[in-house]
């Protein structure tokens, strides 16, 4: 239990932080497969419509620092690699 009421603030911040945190990540996830799912069942002009999107989840997950930015260009750019 925290000992101040700063450190009991805190605590609760870190929980808002993690469920939004959390949220950001499933989501770019739930992209990310979405995207390398039809790209491998070879509907690639599907999955170059569905890209932009993954391309939105990952950059607002590294913009609110659930994700490093590098980690969402990788991302990006292994996608974008399959695509072609």
């Amino acid at each position: 239990m925290a000992n101040t009421a700063s450190a009991a603030k805190q605590a609760r911040a870190a929980l808002r932080r993690r469920e939004v945190n959390r949220i950001l990540l499933q989501a770019a996830r739930n992209a990310q497969k979405k995207v390398i799912s039809l790209i491998q069942a070879g509907k690639k002009d599907e999955a170059a419509k569905h890209f932009p999107d993954l391309q939105k989840r990952l950059d607002r997950a590294a913009k609110g620092k659930a994700i490093h930015r590098n980690r969402s260009a990788r991302i990006k750019s292994r996608v974008a690699h399959l695509l072609r």
